[in-house]
């Protein structure tokens, strides 16, 4: 595959590595080779975590990149919008996390 160190970090759920990453000025939309946003990929890290585990469903990576800017609404090529996937995936901690950051007025950077 071909990530970027930040698709990476988001694999690995690495937050200290993403955070040194964006703060070094890479972009928090990138997006892989299949369109697939930071957002995108740390919802679903979030989700086959949760299922692959059986441990508790958790919006960490999700909830940083939100408030680096990350765009919730960005659509991805074949999967919609981040806010799409995890309603359609059933990631419902991140899709009440992402409606109740739009709902208070919070805008990507």
């Amino acid at each position: 595959m071909e990530w970027s160190r930040a698709h990476h970090a988001v694999e690995h759920e690495d937050l200290p590595a993403l955070r040194d990453l964006l703060d070094d000025g890479h972009d928090v939309q990138d997006s892989d080779m299949h369109g697939w946003s930071l957002l995108h990929h740390a919802i679903d890290v979030e989700i086959d975590g949760h299922q692959q585990t059986g441990e508790p469903l958790h919006v960490d990576v999700t909830a940083y990149l939100l408030t680096r800017g990350a765009d919730p609404l960005a659509p991805s090529r074949r999967h919609g919008t981040p806010l799409q996937m995890a309603e359609n995936r059933g990631h419902w901690l991140a899709t009440e996390l992402i409606q109740t950051w739009l709902a208070r007025g919070s805008k990507p950077k």
